[in-house]
């Protein structure tokens, strides 16, 4: 072989392999020219996330030249119609860690390939499919679809160079992911039924190790009480939170709680004035202002007198007090716990607090 055929055949091996790297995206070599990227989002306990590639405009025409309205008619590689790949090189990859409902569209947990269809006037279609694994959508089946919803893009006024998504609006129960490019918006809503999940991870959590820590049981009880689901199961465990640690007065709160809804108002203010001995200063401070939000004044006035018994020099029961008795139109005793608290040399937040009530009550 000659020496003019070994050159050849070097430069003919390095136009393959350069090839090879332009083609295949190596994993360990970065790319410059749509970088990758990833965002996630977590809703309750459920974790949203999207892996992606970020072209840039760089001067061109975006929709309808280099993303082509409605359906690519020449960018299958199987001879069909295929969507937009939502980004740049593989798939973009949207990932969901629990059950979810996409743009309406109930959606099993796992791993999605996400693509859009993009239309003249705006509307369009957001389309997961079950192949994440193919390169962008030139391999797009539609027999491999698990969801297409439609949904309104939005135009926006600034222009974004390199696309990018983000969770522009988060709620308790939903996120908006948006796809942000050129001057066009894609929203996508994800929602989750995120009581359920929380409580159906708790059962398996409480069936394990971390049972054996009261403050986990009241945890749990106590995010069934606030979101009314469950409350049978949720006397269960503060039950064995309170057998557990028997002077664990959060346990008693959420107990309480629990009997009142269940419409046992009695049994619940009875445990509720029995726990206060359990109760630290700052609890029982804490207790005592929300039972002044429900306008309870004598109960607000026992759970704060019991904090000044326990913590006699410590001048914020003091104007606690006072201004329990002040709110409950009882002067006289409020002034007395102002003065009280003003001799012990308060704080200056507290300070200030009882020289303002004592110059509303005339005693200052």
């Amino acid at each position: 072989m000659t020496r003019l055929t070994f050159t050849r055949l070097g430069y003919f091996i390095v136009f393959i392999c350069s090839s090879y790297l332009v083609q295949a995206q190596i994993p360990w070599l970065p790319r410059e020219a749509s970088p990758a990227a990833s965002v996630s989002q977590t809703v309750g306990i459920s974790k949203i996330s999207v892996d992606y590639s970020r072209p840039s405009v760089r001067g061109r025409e975006v929709w309808g030249v280099l993303v082509p309205y409605g359906w690519d008619k020449n960018g299958s590689a199987i001879g069909l119609e295929s969507p937009w790949r939502a980004g740049a090189n593989e798939n973009t990859v949207l990932h969901l860690s629990h059950d979810a409902i996409v743009e309406g569209t109930k959606v099993p947990a796992g791993n999605y390939g996400l693509t859009f269809i993009i239309n003249k006037d705006n509307t369009g279609e957001v389309i997961l499919s079950k192949d994440y694994k193919s390169w962008g959508s030139f391999w797009y089946d539609p027999k491999q679809d698990q969801m297409r919803a439609k949904i309104t893009i939005r135009d926006v006024p600034e222009s974004v160079e390199k696309l990018y998504y983000s969770f522009d609006s988060v709620s308790r129960t939903w996120a908006e992911l948006d796809l942000n490019w050129a001057k066009k918006q894609f929203p996508v809503k994800i929602e989750f039924d995120v009581d359920r999940i929380v409580m159906d991870n708790a059962r398996e959590v409480l069936n394990g190790q971390p049972a054996f820590q009261y403050q986990n049981l009241n945890g749990a009880a106590n995010y069934a009480l606030a979101h009314d689901i469950d409350t049978a199961l949720a006397m269960q465990w503060i039950n064995r939170s309170i057998a557990a640690k028997p002077d664990n007065y959060q346990g008693y709160l959420t107990k309480a709680g629990l009997l009142k809804k269940a419409g046992d108002s009695v049994a619940s203010a009875k445990l509720l004035k029995d726990a206060q001995q359990f109760g630290d200063i700052n609890e029982l401070n804490a207790y005592g202002y929300q039972l002044l939000g429900e306008k309870n004044y004598p109960q607000a006035i026992d759970a704060l007198k019991l904090n000044t018994q326990k913590h006699p020099d410590i001048a914020n029961c003091w104007d606690s007090l006072g201004e329990a008795y002040a709110l409950s139109g009882d002067k006289k005793n409020a002034i007395i716990n102002f003065k009280k608290s003003l001799s012990l040399n308060p704080p200056p937040l507290v300070r200030a607090n009882s020289e303002k009530y004592l110059k509303q009550l005339g005693a200052m």
